[in-house]
């Protein structure tokens, strides 16, 4: 999320104002629902107003890009938990407390600049690259802003760039900082290791019955049987609707008629064609098959392969050039053009096969159109009938009597987890309507339940028939997880035991291989991996064992697929030499100088807030955010 945020930061501006997010979390709930604030007011920085109309613009814009990027719509309790409204009210006070600071400075923009600077804005630019004026009103329209009203807030953030420049515009990084964290970034290190796994500690023997139990007793709450529940539910579909036996045969051949050219093939033929560099070269070899060669030798003269030449089945629509579409359908099966000048080359062609024109027979196909009229006439009574269904269990009616009335089958499935598995562990076949199974859980036996979106065109009512609460397991119950539990908990800790002795081994003083050979493990080494870029068996919990310490630094860590343990020696350290001048030095600078100018900033804007004191109008907003505030 915060990368697709990042890519929106092109501007000054912007990037000030994504640093300013940190600092809308603490403002949320500065002071509650004061009686001077307007209906219209969403907060005051001081004696600068923020209006309703600029929150909800800014909270909805922030809202619509955040689900662009989910791929859906996010309903207003969805965006409060990911903190849309505190991120688009801080970003609304933090320009406040500037626009504050701007006007008691006096700072100003003249006319002529303003129009400079809107004129400049990459996004009113036309297809030619220039300003265009009627890019400005799309864009504008599409945002929700008036022109003067875009003018004047324009103005505002020229004024409040000027402030940002005077306070931090010239801050750069010290250079002993680009010095360190270039150190730091580029530096690289090399290690000998023993990698021990499953293979090392050998078989694993089945547990006693008394170790067995131990652990079972220790351990009781990882096997407890799961609560688990039964439901019925009513699936309205067209699949369900459709009645395929009310369709007249006359309505179906109807249908057929007007769907004729779906269910009928044009003459389609197999086609080969080989291309010439000139009109002389095709010439030649027309006359070569007239006076008797074969369009298979003249390929194998050109050392060409069936690949080479062959377009597959074509009907004549299927030519991109009307020229070879028609001479292709003038030859017989078998036999070659002569030179076709084509559009784009001189050609000759050869017709391998004719596939004659056919058409599906009624019969054939009249189940098929049966079915689809059938479906069509279910979606046109869905609605209508989703209507009734609600009706009636508004008016206390159970699902079996809907269904008997509708004649709608209700369904039972067998009873599931909360991860949609049975009692076995397989997954139970439920039908795919969001919130199923979470609703499932979340209501109870005998109450109704709302009605939810089944596929594309269809709709489903559940009730719970019967929860199976969640109980402790016998061991009998559990044998099979409780021993590979077991096992898998005794692997780790003789794993753990094996990599800690063989580093007390090395850190007394016996060098690696010497502590391999008698192990009988492999001393594998690795070069130069940096801080941020995990290797082969190396994760990054590895990596960050090796750069713990200096040349000669023992480390035991996981293995880069967690289920073994490293045991390394750090052997070398590299650390690139500084060069000032270079390009990625210089983009380091600008991002570090960058970052310190926006904490400047912050740390400004952050004073201007606590100075001027901060309102917010707790209950405008969660008005309109469509939560209600408690």
């Amino acid at each position: 999320m915060l990368d697709a945020l990042r890519k929106g930061a092109g501007t000054w501006l912007a990037k000030l104002f994504i640093a300013l997010l940190i600092f809308s979390f603490a403002i949320w709930g500065v002071t509650d629902f004061l009686q001077g604030f307007g209906q219209n007011t969403a907060a005051k920085v001081g004696d600068t107003e923020v209006t309703m109309a600029d929150f909800d613009r800014t909270y909805r814009q922030d809202l619509n890009r955040l689900a662009q990027q989910f791929g859906r719509a996010l309903t207003g309790e969805e965006g409060a938990a990911l903190g849309i409204p505190q991120q688009a009210l801080g970003r609304l006070i933090a320009e406040a407390a500037l626009n504050n600071t701007a006007q008691g400075l006096k700072l100003g923009v003249t006319d002529q600049r303003l129009a400079t600077l809107i004129q400049a804005d990459p996004a009113f630019r036309g297809l030619n690259g220039r300003y265009d004026r009627s890019r400005l009103d799309q864009v504008l329209r599409a945002n929700g802003y008036q022109e003067d009203e875009y003018v004047v807030q324009r103005r505002r953030t020229a004024e409040r760039n000027q402030l940002a420049e005077g306070i931090a515009g010239s801050l750069s990084a010290p250079l002993s900082y680009l010095e360190a964290l270039s150190a730091y970034q580029g530096e690289t290190r090399s290690a000998d290791y023993v990698l021990l796994t499953d293979d090392t500690i050998g078989e694993i023997d089945e547990p006693s019955l008394p170790a067995l139990n131990t652990y079972f007793e220790e351990n009781k709450a990882n096997f407890r049987a799961p609560e688990f529940r039964e439901i019925k539910y009513l699936a309205l579909t067209p699949e369900t609707l459709a009645r395929p036996e009310d369709i007249a045969e006359e309505d179906a051949l109807s249908e057929y008629e007007q769907r004729a050219e779906q269910y009928s093939q044009p003459e389609r033929r197999r086609i080969r064609q080989m291309s010439f560099p000139s009109s002389e070269a095709a010439e030649e070899a027309a006359a070569e098959l007239a006076g008797g060669k074969t369009f298979d030798e003249l390929m194998e003269d050109r050392g060409l392969s069936n690949n080479d030449v062959t377009l597959g089945e074509m009907a004549k629509a299927d030519f991109l050039d009307e020229t070879l579409g028609d001479v292709a359908f003038t030859l017989d099966q078998g036999a070659s053009s002569g030179a076709v000048d084509g559009r784009f080359s001189t050609v000759i062609l050869n017709v391998e096969e004719i596939l004659p024109e056919s058409t599906k027979p009624f019969d054939e196909v009249k189940e098929e159109i049966t079915r689809d009229l059938a479906a069509e006439q279910a979606e046109r009574e869905i609605l209508d009938l989703l209507d009734e269904v609600e009706d009636a269990r508004a008016g206390g009616a159970l699902l079996e009597e809907i269904g008997e009335r509708f004649s709608i089958p209700v369904e039972s499935v067998e009873a599931f987890d909360q991860s949609g598995k049975s009692a076995s562990g397989a997954d139970v076949s439920l039908p795919d309507a969001q919130g199923l199974v979470a609703g499932t859980f979340e209501s109870d036996v005998g109450v109704e339940n709302d009605v939810l979106q089944f596929g594309s065109q269809g709709f489903l009512w559940y009730e719970v028939d019967q929860v199976i609460p969640e109980r402790d397991r016998t061991l009998d119950e559990a044998r099979d997880d409780v021993v590979a539990a077991w096992k898998a908990s005794e692997f780790a800790s003789r794993l753990s035991d094996k990599a800690t002795e063989l580093l007390n081994r090395l850190e007394n003083g016996t060098p690696l291989d010497s502590v391999a050979n008698e192990e009988q493990l492999e001393v594998r080494s690795v070069e130069n991996l940096a801080r941020t870029a995990p290797s082969g068996d190396f994760s990054q919990d590895a990596i960050s064992a090796l750069f713990s310490g200096p040349v000669g630094t023992n480390a035991i860590t996981p293995s880069a697929d967690g289920n073994g343990r490293l045991v390394l020696t750090v052997t070398s350290v590299s650390v690139p030499d500084f060069d000032a001048a270079s390009p990625s030095i210089d983009a380091l600078n600008q991002q570090l100088s960058q970052q310190m100018r926006d904490s400047l900033v912050g740390q400004f804007i952050t004073d201007r807030e606590n100075e001027a004191g901060v309102e917010i109008n707790q209950a405008g907003i969660a008005q309109v955010i469509g939560l209600t505030q408690h």
